[in-house]
């Protein structure tokens, strides 16, 4: 617990001193901060989930999930930017190639993307249509990914690709940007323009038969969005918290009619609304993440976790923005770019939609109900 502690108060002095003063400008470059990435990686936090012996810090689920929210609370744009690469360390470690994990070290100093997405298979992961020819050697890839983050600035990729039919028949692949993957121009973005993403095109790419690092390739989608959902729960938290403070101030100072924004019911209720929210999606973050640390169970909490969350995100600051009246729509404030960097937390690593499907799929499975 002291360890868990020390981290987060370090996550918290770095957002607070470092990426904060610089978070409106980062958002109006949008690229990716090569800079604070240097200095995070300095501090262990885009190799979390790497183990020391490999480079990395040797934490787990809950220390990310800690680290996450104090990074979103200055800006989740860079806290992605900073964060992802645990994403892509979750893949190679859970693939259990040797092949994955003599990559693990280069992700302290390099950015390496996860590339699923595609034009036509978004939230329907088994729709993927990229595919993996056997050829003498290796394998060639032929398709195309989309919304890949960081695929700018990537040195590698983690590919998922089908080498036959149905879900049974995705696979994942490891693969260098210098083995011919292309990669488009960033996509132009709502918000969250820290982090980067681009469309990645794969036009025959050789790949050698090391690369191959999962034939299951959907069950190990489907393990490392287990492991990866708590901590975009946690980007939301820290965003939620953010508005709430952000609130809560302007509340206090801007008067109406007299008296302080803070003492008129209908400001007041909207406060205790995303207070009472954000202890409750603090709490559902933590359980999942708990669950992953210890190696447990956890599609169901995991996926309740980063519902609740981005939901109560987009939700919160909507309502923060209502506070603040018309300076809430003027980028001079704040709240303009929390809006906009809240939407895509109810879109990225599967929609709340999506999140509800496996929701219920996990009730049905799991039975947790009792029979009248």
């Amino acid at each position: 617990m002291d360890l868990e502690k020390s981290v987060r108060e370090l996550a918290r002095r770095f957002a607070r001193e470092r990426i904060l003063p610089q978070a409106r400008h980062l958002d109006q470059e949008a690229r990716f901060p090569w800079p604070l990435f240097r200095e995070a990686a300095g501090l262990g936090f885009p190799v979390l989930v790497v183990p020391e012996e490999l480079g990395g810090a040797g934490l787990g689920p809950r220390s990310l999930v800690l680290v996450a929210e104090e990074l979103a609370y200055a800006c989740t744009g860079v806290a992605a930017a900073l964060l992802l690469n645990n994403l892509v360390a979750d893949a190679l470690l859970l693939s259990g190639s040797a092949h994955a994990r003599s990559f693990l070290p280069r992700l302290r100093e390099e950015v390496a993307s996860y590339a699923l997405t595609e034009p036509h298979a978004g939230s329907d992961v088994a729709a993927i249509r990229t595919r993996a020819e056997r050829v003498p050697g290796g394998y060639r890839l032929h398709g195309r990914k989309t919304w890949i983050s960081h695929a700018p600035e990537a040195s590698f990729f983690v590919v998922f690709a089908k080498v036959a039919e149905g879900r049974e028949g995705i696979a994942a692949f490891l693969v260098e940007r210098g083995m011919g993957v292309e990669v488009g121009p960033p996509l132009p973005k709502l918000g969250q323009k820290a982090s980067p993403a681009a469309e990645v095109y794969l036009d025959g790419v050789l790949v050698p038969e090391e690369g191959l690092i999962a034939r299951e390739g959907f069950a190990l989608a489907m393990r490392v969005f287990n492991r990866s959902r708590p901590m975009v729960a946690a980007l939301a938290v820290g965003l939620l918290r953010r508005a709430l403070d952000e609130a809560l101030a302007y509340a206090a100072m801007r008067e109406a009619f007299g008296r302080p924004l803070l003492e008129h019911q209908g400001v007041g209720f909207k406060l205790a609304e995303m207070h009472m929210d954000l202890e409750a999606a603090r709490l559902l973050t933590l359980r999942a993440a708990e669950l992953a640390e210890r190696g447990e169970e956890n599609a169901l909490e995991a996926a309740t976790a980063k519902a609740f969350a981005a939901d109560a995100a987009v939700r919160g600051v909507s309502e923060a923005l209502q506070v603040f009246g018309g300076n809430g729509y003027s980028e001079e404030y704040p709240l303009a770019k929390l809006y906009r960097d809240a939407k895509v937390l109810q879109i990225y690593e599967g929609t709340s939609e999506i999140q509800r499907l496996i929701i219920l799929r996990e009730l049905v499975r799991r039975r947790i109900w009792e029979s009248p």
